[in-house]
């Protein structure tokens, strides 16, 4: 580890200002990719989070109360910070997550991108003129910051995911408290050491470690904390609706996704399997957008079926440090279990395997891409969010039948088209209950986006102009001339 990156490891939460490091308990967070210890960080009490919060009403009116361009300045400053330090923020966040450190410079660039947007994008925060009923009056709408924003920050993108929610809220004029993974704080931790050099006062930005159920309900708790934004998996998501209930939280949720990816008899066959490599291996699999159901015409199913083999097999699996890495270890244990647990499930059901990989040395995260044909609902994978390297392939025959099988689930994140043929692009998109469709390319997400979903896939969206509205809310006013 180099002097640089050992230098952004920092051993500590970050609360109002202030480095806290002298807590008795600790997380050992560890390397995914060989088991060992990275670090620790303290394991904060409600004492400490009810700081955060008292910090936070602190600083809120002077916030809030500077103009959009001055809060897009520090905005500016942090982003530019975060630049300078790209090659090393990568290194940290592969060794506390594991994904190929390309993958990690990407995420770290894509995380900048949602400051620089909000930052400018909160200078076009309109309010509006409303066309009077009332005689000799006039009705205004402007929209305020909500208050003091939780944010709860997943361990697969450890980065964007704080970036996307912070420097949307901080550019409405809220503080944030952000609850990072405990299997993945450093990256946050490191965000909030820029943001501090880059001028962020404190009380606007803390980020607390330790047990995040702890943590969390005092922050659901608290009738000072006004909205809670959080991205994860959909049945925490039901809790943390539940937990904000007493408290009427505006509340904000980015849950999980069983992406279909669509590929019609039209389709270009050497672009789908492209696509679909990109769609379903990117970060090894851990992605709600990641492709789940691959259902392909059964008039190219064996072409396909033959490409898309032979592609997954030519993926290179290790270290995310190792040049070349294509696929990354798992999160934990249990994240490989789950996917091989769906492959035996799917196996003694009917389906085939296309091509072995799995577990390959026992006491290791390394879960070998693996391709199954024939899978149907029956089988577990098919119902369930892998989030592994596991790409099941479904036969369809017709185009009536295939948006009633890609639209039966619970979930509504994203979903993938390909075809060469617009205006069936145009139906099946139209027909899909999904909050995000891509025709032709597995690319979708960037700042300008509405990112969320449909159904129990989540609520608000995150990204684009609509980013800021999740942390701010109307004051109308009625102004009588007279």
């Amino acid at each position: 580890m180099s002097d640089t990156v050992a230098s952004m490891l920092r051993e500590a939460a970050f609360l109002a200002g202030e480095w806290i490091c002298d807590t008795e308990d600790t997380i050992a967070v560890t390397n995914p990719a060989n088991g060992e210890i990275l670090g620790k960080v303290p394991r904060l009490t409600s004492v400490h989070v009810n700081r955060a919060i008292q910090a936070a009403l602190k600083a809120w009116p002077a916030w809030r109360a500077k103009r959009a361009d001055q809060r897009a300045e520090v905005l500016r400053r942090w982003e530019t910070l975060i630049l300078n330090n790209l090659e090393s923020l990568a290194v940290l966040l592969t060794l506390e997550q594991g994904k190929p450190v390309t993958e990690s410079m990407a995420e770290i660039d894509y995380a900048c991108s949602f400051i620089g947007w909000f930052a400018e994008e909160s200078k076009r925060h309109f309010g509006d003129v409303i066309p009077s009923h009332l005689a000799a009056s006039r009705l205004f709408v402007m929209r305020e910051p909500v208050g003091i924003v939780a944010a709860i920050t997943p361990w697969n993108f450890p980065c964007a995911m704080v970036t996307r929610k912070v420097a949307a809220a901080m550019a409405a004029g809220c503080p944030v408290i952000v609850v990072p993974s405990s299997q993945t704080p450093f990256s946050a931790i490191a965000l909030a050491g820029l943001a501090d050099k880059a001028g962020v006062p404190p009380g606007v930005l803390s980020v607390l470690t330790g047990n995040n159920r702890d943590i969390v309900h005092v922050l659901t708790r608290s009738t000072d904390v006004r909205a809670l934004s959080f991205t994860g998996s959909t049945e925490v998501g039901r809790l943390l609706m539940r937990a904000s209930a007493d408290t009427i939280k505006k509340v904000s949720l980015e849950l999980g996704g069983h992406a279909p990816f669509i590929i019609f008899e039209d389709a270009e066959i050497d672009k789908a399997v492209d696509g679909c490599i990109s769609a379903k291996f990117t970060s090894g699999g851990q992605d709600c957008i990641g492709a789940n159901r691959i259902y392909v015409h059964r008039d190219i199913y064996e072409a396909f079926a033959d490409r898309f083999t032979a592609a997954t097999a030519s993926l290179k699996v290790g270290s995310g440090l190792t040049d070349g890495v294509d696929v990354g270890p798992l999160i934990n244990l249990d994240a490989v279990e789950k996917c091989d647990l769906q492959v035996r499930d799917a196996l003694a059901k009917g389906a085939t395997l296309l091509h072995k990989g799995g577990i390959r040395q026992r006491d290791t995260l390394f879960y070998f891409p693996t391709v199954l044909g024939d899978v149907d609902e029956s089988m577990l994978i098919y119902r369930e969010e892998t989030f592994g390297p596991v790409a099941p392939l479904i036969p369809f025959d017709r185009d009536t039948d295939i948006t009633g099988m890609a639209n039966d689930s619970i979930y509504g994140l994203a979903a993938y088209i390909y075809t060469s043929s617009v205006a069936r692009a145009w139906d099946v998109a139209e027909a899909l209950e999904y909050g995000m469709v891509a025709l032709n390319t597995p690319k979708m997400t960037g700042p300008p986006v509405p990112f969320g979903g449909y159904k129990q896939s989540g609520l608000g969206r995150e990204g684009s102009r609509f980013g800021l509205d999740e942390f701010t809310q109307l004051k109308y006013f009625c102004w009588r001339k007279d």
